[in-house]
């Protein structure tokens, strides 16, 4: 467990580190997997309509809803290896 905890959180600083950008789908889900994997289920109310950015962050961290922090973690990791491979 402390391995997984060190390894995501190594991950959040790996992902500042890339050269290039990653497509938007990929970034929410970048996002989606950190929120569930550092807070767990989504909180709060979901943004208005014209808040699109925050919309969509919304949305993609809604998705993961009932994922376990510890998977949304592992999978956190995982994405970011592959994408700074």
């Amino acid at each position: 467990m402390a391995d997984l905890k060190s390894s995501f959180e190594q991950a959040s600083k790996d992902i500042q580190t890339l050269t290039e950008r990653p497509d938007n789908d990929t970034l929410l889900r970048l996002y989606g997997l950190y929120k569930q994997g550092s807070e767990g289920d989504v909180k709060g109310d979901k943004p208005g309509f014209f808040d699109f950015v925050g919309t969509a962050k919304y949305e993609a961290w809604a998705k993961l809803k009932g994922t376990a922090q510890e998977d949304a973690q592992k999978k956190y990791v995982d994405l970011v290896k592959k994408l700074t491979a």
